[in-house]
């Protein structure tokens, strides 16, 4: 069994640990889960491909992105792989309000837009992790074996976009614009939610 990481980092980065009740509802629902999970990094590959396309300027940020796409495509592929061994059908299922609600505080125009997408981008990486970490103790020894195996490269994923968003602004805008989306995560995530999601608040019925 792989030891429990030190996430202590992303605990201090983020603005609230996971809820006990969300841990639950996962637990109790893990077919949702990885179906909710490969969809959050198909997503996250797709995020950035689009900031590779968009800011051909910067060769730093490409490089990470590229490599960040190929990761994130690699993982789709693995949980679609443990979803068949399950038996899982890869179905649709809606989004959470959590990216929706980030999203929204995304500003329309660059630098703005670049600098708020590449902190979204840091603090859904840093949730993802925390997630895997608060999982990964419960569950079955594959899963939690493939849980701990992502922390890894999620973790780099967390730094390497906190990184670049340092390099676009200045500290002082950093920190701002960190505060005005922990604060909107945090209500997100320890908030109610109609149904379960990888990135959901509580689940109402839990």
């Amino acid at each position: 069994m792989t030891a429990p990481p030190d996430i202590s980092e992303l605990l201090s980065f983020l603005p609230c640990p996971t809820p006990e009740a969300w841990i639950r509802a996962a637990l109790a629902d893990q077919v949702t889960l990885l179906i909710d999970h490969a969809n959050c990094e198909k997503k996250a590959a797709a995020t950035a491909m689009s900031l590779l396309h968009r800011h051909t300027d910067n060769p730093r940020l490409m490089h990470k992105m590229s490599r960040l796409a190929r990761e994130e495509l690699r993982h789709f592929e693995q949980v679609l792989k443990l979803m068949d061994k399950r038996g899982i059908e890869y179905v649709t299922v809606t989004a959470s309000r959590y990216a929706a609600g980030l999203h929204g505080l995304v500003r329309k125009r660059d630098p703005g837009r670049l600098l708020d997408t590449l902190i979204l981008g840091a603090l859904i990486e840093a949730r993802s992790c925390e997630r895997f970490a608060a999982l990964a103790p419960h569950l079955d020894s594959e899963l939690s074996e493939f849980y701990y195996s992502l922390l890894k490269s999620e973790a780099r994923h967390f730094r390497d976009y906190l990184a670049l968003a340092e390099s676009v602004a200045s500290a002082s805008e950093v920190a701002a614009r960190l505060l005005d989306f922990k604060t909107v995560e945090r209500e997100l995530i320890e908030g109610s939610d109609s149904e379960m999601r990888f990135h959901s608040g509580v689940p109402a019925a839990a």
